[in-house]
């Protein structure tokens, strides 16, 4: 059993960051932040060119990424027509919609497990992987 006073004196300016991605079992990533951020756009500026403009990549890598995406989950999650720019599928707006949903919980959860281990009185049993 350990005492949490490790970061005693600096809790203050100490922080939980954390990430969350969804992956297949292969490691190949299908939404993480940057992606959640190219679905975003795409459906803000109608434009995967706009898209890439904005997030300083090259149209190339963000189609890349978004075809990738349509691979790992067998479904179509950009629709591009000719004079109408691109928008987000049905299933892409599911997608993006369960993502920012997930992130946002994770991130919830993230830190109250936080507070609870670094900011409690009480001390961290590593040994059981919990609050003591």
């Amino acid at each position: 059993m350990e005492n949490n006073l490790i970061l005693e004196g600096v809790m203050q300016s100490v922080r939980l960051k954390s990430r969350q991605w969804l992956e297949d079992t292969q490691g190949n990533i299908i939404i993480g932040e940057g992606r959640q951020r190219i679905f975003e756009l795409v459906e803000q500026t109608g434009s995967i060119n706009q898209a890439a403009k904005l997030m300083k990549m090259s149209y190339r890598g963000v189609w890349g990424k978004i075809k990738a995406t349509e691979e790992h989950l067998k479904k179509k999650v950009v629709i591009t027509e000719r004079r109408h720019g691109s928008r987000l599928t049905e299933d892409g707006k599911r997608l993006l919609t369960n993502y920012t949903r997930l992130k946002k919980d994770c991130q919830k959860e993230d830190e109250k497990i936080f507070n609870k281990i670094f900011k409690s009185q009480g001390s961290y049993d590593r040994n059981s992987g919990g609050v003591r």
